[in-house]
């Protein structure tokens, strides 16, 4: 029996009884965001980080925690959201390899603002906020790197709250689709998402109720405008779409 990578966690492999441990220790320079930092800060940093693996639904995060770590995603995924006292959930993002969160808590020391829980298996590099700190203001193309990843979810944030006050639901659901989508290869003009989100969790990314976005996606899909099945949702019309939006989100209020 040959060693099995781990299709998860590429650093680890399956071994059979007596097989030798090839496997090496996790590295902060596996992760995006400190490649091409110097070794000798890497390596302070290092001292200070510690890793863990989570299992689908675990939860990392808890929303008002007072914890102050920021999070590294080496492998698998991770989801954001809200959760009202009604049971209602905002999903606010997901976060995958090379990705990070709990930049805010780590910057202003106040509680957690969203739980975070495990979409899949996943590996997570775990950083205090200190070390972290130290090292970003000791490196400025860190600091950039962090700077412009506030500014993008900032962005992202700021879309998805002008879609909630702006846009009527199906409108909605197609911007998230789109933002979900990548191009369907040999299909100019249309893209793809696969697997294909389950209802209840766009419902959570767009602020509308299962059964809402149940019907909607019916009926768009009886109108031409996407074609669906259990690998995939296909958006059929996406220059059209994107038009349908931006037009709503230009018109002037009523």
């Amino acid at each position: 029996m040959q060693a099995v990578p781990d299709p998860v966690f590429p650093h680890l492999v399956w071994l059979r009884p007596g097989m030798a441990d090839t496997t090496r220790p996790p590295a902060l320079s596996d992760i995006a965001f400190f490649r091409g930092a110097a070794a000798e800060s890497l390596t302070k940093l290092s001292a200070a980080a510690r890793w863990r693996t989570v299992e689908p639904g675990q939860v990392v995060v808890d929303e008002d925690e007072p914890s102050t770590d920021i999070f590294f995603v080496a492998a698998g995924a991770v989801r954001v959201q809200l959760r009202a006292a009604s049971g209602r959930e905002v999903l606010l993002n997901e976060f995958g390899p090379g990705e990070f969160f709990g930049e805010l808590a780590a910057i202003d020391g106040a509680p957690r603002a969203a739980n975070v829980s495990a979409v899949t298996r996943s590996r997570l590099c775990i950083i205090p906020a200190q070390a972290f700190l130290d090292f970003v203001f000791a490196n400025p193309a860190a600091c950039h790197a962090l700077l412009r990843t506030l500014a993008s979810k900032l962005r992202l944030q700021t879309e998805r709250t002008l879609e909630r006050e702006a846009l009527p639901v199906r409108l909605r659901l197609f911007s998230e689709l789109l933002r979900l989508s990548r191009p369907r290869t040999g299909a100019p003009g249309e893209r793809v998402v696969s697997p294909p989100p389950p209802h209840h969790e766009l419902a959570a990314r767009i602020g509308a109720r299962r059964e809402v976005v149940s019907r909607e996606l019916s009926e768009m899909t009886r109108e031409g405008w996407l074609a669906r099945d259990r690998r995939a949702i296909r958006i059929l019309r996406v220059a059209e779409i994107q038009s349908l939006v931006a037009a709503e989100l230009r018109a002037p209020a009523a």
